[in-house]
């Protein structure tokens, strides 16, 4: 299989968010893999790699924090970043712990969200 850019894995349990983050970053370049439960997401971890992963953080099951905690054992070279609208909920020793390197705010700036993940990911158009 020929990847054209970096690949990248979208979590989030609703899938409207999925289908609009999808709609957003579909001309950036990227390998867009996305689940809608952590479960679904670890499953996707554990048979390929990905370069980046973006997770919402409230979720049924953990939260967006331990889950790219144990994503990051599982992928340790893959970028870890954060969606959420609940930012000022999450301590940030909690993101640099399981080594978060972006938090993008919902609802996002499509520009902004563009941008972080060029930063992050070195990829896209």
């Amino acid at each position: 299989m020929t990847r054209d850019g970096p690949s990248l894995l979208i979590v989030d349990d609703e899938a409207r968010i999925l289908s609009a983050l999808q709609r957003t970053l579909r001309r950036e370049g990227y390998e867009i893999v996305t689940a809608e439960t952590v479960d679904e997401a670890f499953e996707i971890l554990d048979r390929r790699d990905v370069d980046g992963i973006l997770s919402d953080h409230k979720m049924p099951g953990m939260t967006g924090v331990q889950f790219l905690g144990e994503a990051g054992r599982r992928r340790p070279a893959a970028v870890r970043m954060i969606i959420t609208g609940w930012t000022e909920e999450i301590p940030r020793e909690d993101l640099e712990e399981v080594g978060v390197c972006a938090l993008v705010t919902k609802p996002w700036d499509d520009a902004k969200l563009k941008a972080t993940l060029r930063r992050a990911l070195g990829g896209g158009a």
